[in-house]
């Protein structure tokens, strides 16, 4: 009898799963990944990004989920041995592979961008940075991922790419509301400006009041849903590097001295160059003035003069091309009025960090702190810096007051905008920089997925049953037993 009731009871159970009502059950949205290479002038970066497959309003909500910089210098170094410019990324894609599921690896999207200094390579040899792209494409080929092509960028386009990194870090595009479980895009968004100094070039990127009155500057995104037009215009050869070079070039060429000073050296501080150390880049070997014929060595040494270093420095922009106008930055270049806040990064950040002076100072705060580095001598910074990299510390004064050049006297921040410039790196969790931009921008162009949908029961239907099914069960043994 406990045996036929036993079986009773199942059959009873199977037939109320049977009438249970079959739903729909939503699966959460897989994972996707992306790869990224920075491939700038002085190194190259990888940058691993996740976001969700469903997307958001057509652009994914991107995460980096690793950064790993590449040994040695920018690829753009490997003219003479292209190869090892694929041999370099090598260790980064291991430790890259390292993070991406086994079974997700062979749809991961990597792209490798290069900036301004393969840009002045295919200007000095267009087969050499041909011949780098190649053997990087052969290397990114032989992993077991889906590689998307290595290109250079549009100075232009590293501009805007930065431009989107920096908003969508802080938020401005779209932002999570616990409320409604969703993305919004925020009331009143504030759309800041971005300005990128790299080894060879630098970029202003920002939405203008009205509409960009030249072609070549502007630029067009949907993100999120939204359009945005921008202003956004690349400096070749106004990079730290190159400014670096031209600016020595410069002292060199107006004295024909063995020994010469340089204003923005600290005194004590001497470094010695030769003449064909120019010849190495279109920004100093083809660029006027001439250097005096022959190879030659000549001795820069430190005058640790603030004034006199401003001075040299604006010596490097062409001010007087731009005449009366006041649409315009230097060498003849169109540039709106600026607009609203700016998030200034790379080595931006990295030589103001090193002035140690905290967010928001007035300007007259800064020039004083520039000063008085400008001021000490060789012997005291390298006692008070002594873990410091001894071919960058004699050169913060340099760069401080080229920064300064750059943004009052050709961008055209005043006293008052200056306190609209931060200096920043990160954001949240992620760098600041133009690969982000990038793979938010690419997103777009890969297709969300529907998320995927199964047939089932509720699970408190089934928990019951299941409930229901054990002790049915333990009643019959219990039963049979008795």
């Amino acid at each position: 009898r406990a045996i036929i009731g036993a079986l009773v009871a199942l059959s009873i159970t199977a037939l109320v799963l049977s009438l249970v009502k079959v739903e729909d059950v939503t699966l959460p949205p897989t994972v996707k990944y992306g790869m990224v290479f920075d491939a700038g002038s002085s190194h190259t970066s990888l940058f691993v990004y996740e976001w969700d497959s469903d997307k958001e309003n057509n652009t994914g909500v991107v995460s980096q989920t690793l950064s790993c910089d590449v040994q040695g210098q920018g690829i753009s170094s490997y003219a003479n041995d292209p190869p090892e410019a694929g041999n370099s990324l090598r260790d980064c894609l291991d430790k890259a592979l390292k993070v991406v599921p086994a079974e997700k690896q062979r749809d991961v999207p990597v792209y490798l961008g290069a900036t301004a200094g393969m840009r002045l390579l295919r200007e000095q040899n267009s087969s050499a940075a041909h011949q780098i792209l190649a053997e990087v494409a052969k290397t990114l080929q032989e992993y077991p991922v889906a590689f998307k092509g290595a290109r250079i960028l549009t100075g232009e386009e590293e501009g805007a790419y930065g431009w989107i990194t920096i908003n969508y870090l802080l938020d401005s595009f779209t932002k999570y509301s616990p409320k409604a479980h969703t993305w919004l895009r925020p009331e009143a968004a504030n759309i800041f400006g971005a300005l990128d100094l790299g080894g060879a070039s630098t970029q202003i990127t920002f939405v203008p009041e009205g509409s960009v009155m030249s072609r070549d500057e502007a630029s067009e995104f949907t993100l999120y849903g939204y359009s945005y037009s921008l202003y956004t215009h690349s400096y070749l050869c106004y990079g730290q590097n190159e400014m670096l070079q031209r600016l020595a070039k410069q002292l060199i060429v107006s004295s024909p001295s063995p020994r010469i000073q340089h204003p923005c050296y600290p005194t004590g501080y001497n470094e010695t160059i030769s003449l064909s150390s120019f010849h190495g880049s279109p920004c100093t070997d083809r660029s006027p003035p001439r250097l005096p014929p022959g190879d030659r060595n000549v001795t820069l040494e430190g005058g640790g003069n603030a004034s006199e270093c401003l001075a040299a420095l604006r010596k490097l922009f062409n001010f007087s091309a731009c005449g009366q106008s006041q649409d315009c930055t230097f060498d003849g270049v169109y540039q709106p009025p600026l607009r609203g806040q700016f998030i200034a990064f790379s080595a931006f950040y990295y030589n103001f960090q090193f002035l140690n002076l905290t967010q928001g100072q007035p300007l007259a705060v800064v020039r004083e702190a520039i000063e008085r580095l400008c001021s000490r001598s060789w012997a005291d910074l390298s006692s008070s810096y002594p873990k410091e990299n001894p071919k960058r510390l004699p050169k913060y004064c340099t760069n401080t007051n080229y920064i300064l050049t750059l943004l009052l006297d050709a961008y055209k921040f005043n006293e008052s905008s200056w306190n609209n410039i931060s200096f920043q790196m990160k954001a949240g969790s992620a760098d600041v920089g133009w690969t982000l931009g990038y793979m938010l921008n690419l997103t777009n162009r890969i297709p969300a997925e529907a998320p995927a949908r199964v047939k089932g029961h509720r699970p408190s239907l089934w928990a019951a049953a299941i409930i229901f099914i054990i002790l049915t069960l333990v009643l019959g043994l219990a039963a049979l037993l008795l």
